[in-house]
């Protein structure tokens, strides 16, 4: 339970899904609110319909195009799309 399947077949714990920050939210210039509602949705509704991604391996775009129709199917609004995407891009800053 908590684990989550990784690109490459193995499974990887919460670890792997980083809490938002204030650096996370300065560097993105997003504030912490939204990107800990982000990662709040991201861990509670996304792992419901199937394995979770880890916002790392995947590139924004790709996020761009899958989320608006994973939140309709899912249920949620707008304001939920808005954060989760603001939450994957926010980590996906903080990569080098």
């Amino acid at each position: 339970m908590g684990d989550i399947q990784t690109e490459d077949g193995s499974v990887g714990g919460i670890s792997e899904v980083p809490n938002p920050s204030p650096e996370m939210a300065k560097a993105s210039g997003t504030p912490l609110e939204t990107l800990q509602h982000g990662h709040v949705i991201y861990m509670l509704k996304c792992g419901e319909c199937h394995a979770y991604q880890l916002p790392k391996d995947l590139f924004i775009d790709e996020w761009e195009d899958a989320m608006p129709k994973m939140i309709t199917h899912a249920g949620l609004d707008k304001e939920d799309e808005k954060a989760v995407l603001a939450y994957v891009v926010a980590v996906k800053g903080g990569e080098d």
